[in-house]
Parts: structure tokens; sequence; C-alpha cells
């Protein structure tokens, strides 16, 4: 079980791909870009089958329909509404616990337009799982001295048309700033 971010991380500094591992059957949770991402480069770097599970509709994924469309030409399932449950593993012999498969269940909204669970439950084989969500931007890092301060707006990075930021010399585009 890993984080895709951290994940993601160690893939675009690696020097050999090869030698990062990568598992065969792969499940993501979430439905953004970050999702797509892992995802997609999972099966580019070798697994056999790999599902990402998103607990809304695709009309409510914070991947854009274009990106959502290029993991399944990638050879990526979709599969929504759908939330995780838990993480099922194995040992034996005294070996270290390893994921063996991740139960979830089916959702639906509710009358007042609440995500709910059904009750309907299903199981999808894994041996890695990806957690893609819930990212949250933290700017304190950002900070180019005790005089600037970034901006954000609605809790991302506030931007002119030119992407320059708040801070001197410092511009910023993609999911992070506000806009995408």
């Amino acid at each position: 079980v890993e984080d895709a971010v951290a994940y993601i991380a160690k893939l675009r500094q690696a020097k050999d791909l090869g030698a990062l591992p990568v598992g065969r059957k792969v499940v993501v949770i979430g439905g953004g870009n970050t999702a797509i991402d892992i995802a997609v480069q999972s099966k580019r770097l070798g697994a056999e089958d790999v599902t990402i599970v998103y607990r809304r509709g695709p009309g409510q994924m914070s991947a854009t329909h274009h990106e959502q469309e290029f993991a399944q030409t990638n050879g990526v399932r979709i599969k929504h509404w759908a939330r995780p449950l838990r993480a099922v593993g194995w040992a034996g012999n005294g070996a270290k616990p390893r994921l063996k498969e991740v139960e979830f269940e089916y959702t639906q909204l509710d009358d007042k337009n609440r995500l709910m669970g059904t009750g309907d439950k299903f199981s999808l084989l894994a041996d890695t799982l990806f957690k893609a969500i819930g990212q949250v931007f933290v700017p304190d890092p950002l900070r180019a001295g005790s005089n600037e301060m970034l901006q954000l707006k609605d809790r991302r990075i506030a931007v002119t048309d030119d992407r320059q930021t708040s801070l001197s010399n410092a511009f910023a585009c993609g999911a992070c700033v506000d806009g995408g």
C-alpha cells in the first residue's frame, strides 16, 4: 500500500525505471489527475492489470474527460461508484504480510444527493494499492522570506494570466493553481 504522490516522485527521479518495483495487479483509489498518472505509469512500467476505483461517477471525477479516456486507451480500467472498505493481506511461514485483495462497497446518491454505501460488496485481487486521494496544498514551505507570502485562491496558488505568483520570480502552473 503506497501513496501515489510519493511513488510518482521516485519515478520522476529514477535513473533506471527498470529498478522500480511495480505490481502485477495494481488498484488505484482516487478520481483525479494523480490517480490517472499513477495508473498509466504503472501500466507502462509493466503491470498486467490496473484498475482505478472512484466513489462517484465519471462526471464527478476531478480528472478531465480527456485524462479518463487517456487512461482507458492505455489499458487502465476505471470502476465508478465504489468505495474502499479494507485491504486484505496474507503471510505464510513467517513472511512479511503482503496485499492480496482490496474489498469495496458500491455507492450511490441518496435523495439529498449525499454519497452512501449500498451494502453490496466486491473484491479486486491486488498486490499493489495506491492511494491517490485527499491531497491538500501546504504553502508554508514556499515562503521566500519573512516579507513575502504565497497568496492562495480556493486552496490553490493564485496566479496572474502570465502564471506569476505573489512571490517575486516565482511562477506556477498545473493542478496546484487556481483555474488548472
